[in-house]
């Protein structure tokens, strides 16, 4: 089974012998390549929705592995899981926001947890931010490019750390000081994003007085700053 480069950098950050549930599994890729991979001696890969779900069986009916190793299970966020069933989670393919409210909605079940793997769709700043404000770090990152699309890839610790400046929650701290190769594009990504927003507050006068509007001018600066090496 062939995994695409955003799935095997998540699976990357995924410490050998992990228990790991993969929320919003979708077809049960991940989990089987982290049993296949050995990274992962147990997988709950858990979804929603009931198509995803049926079509998970399906697939790991079909690969020959057996419910001691991947058990899927159908309900919503972090719902399928007992406290202390796994030490790792992981979740690719959604908003940041909504990543940050799943993780927020049990904290019986993260209490039990060691490592987050997440791949934030969009609002990935946010996202750090959340992990800071709730006792968690980000130890690693990566960027993969898979379909043209540049993805972000957090690997977070449980821990206190010193909250990085705001620029660097938008870049990420860990890809800003290991500078992959796709860094400058991932800032640029940022840039045009940023000045998209500031273009479409410049037609209103109130928008311009505003506060976001200060932010976004700074944010803009401070990119354009750092890409500079």
């Amino acid at each position: 089974m062939q995994l695409d480069s955003r799935l095997k950098a998540v699976a990357g950050f995924v410490k050998e012998g992990s228990r790991v549930a993969d929320i919003g599994t979708d077809h049960a890729y991940l989990a089987i390549y982290l049993i296949r991979s050995k990274r992962a001696r147990f997988v709950i890969a858990s979804d929603k929705n009931n198509g995803p779900y049926e079509s998970a069986k399906r697939t790991v009916k079909s690969e020959g592995i057996s419910d001691k190793e991947i058990q899927v299970r159908i309900g919503d966020g972090l719902s399928t899981i007992v406290p202390g069933e796994v030490d790792t989670i992981c979740i690719a393919g959604m908003g940041g926001v909504l990543i940050s409210e799943i993780l927020e909605s049990s904290p019986e079940v993260l209490a039990g947890v060691d490592i987050l793997v997440l791949q934030p769709m969009n609002a990935a700043k946010e996202l750090r931010i959340w992990l800071y404000e709730h006792h968690w770090y980000i130890a690693d990152e990566c960027l993969a490019v898979a379909d043209g699309r540049i993805y972000e890839i957090i690997q977070a610790k449980r821990g206190e750390r010193t909250v990085p400046p705001d620029v660097l929650l938008s870049i990420g701290p860990v890809l800003w000081e290991k500078k992959p190769d796709m860094l400058k594009h991932h800032i640029e990504r940022l840039l045009f994003q940023a000045k998209r927003v500031a273009t479409g507050m410049e037609k209103s006068r109130q928008a311009q007085k505003s506060d976001r509007y200060s932010d976004i001018q700074r944010e803009i600066h401070e990119l354009e700053e750092h890409l500079k090496w």
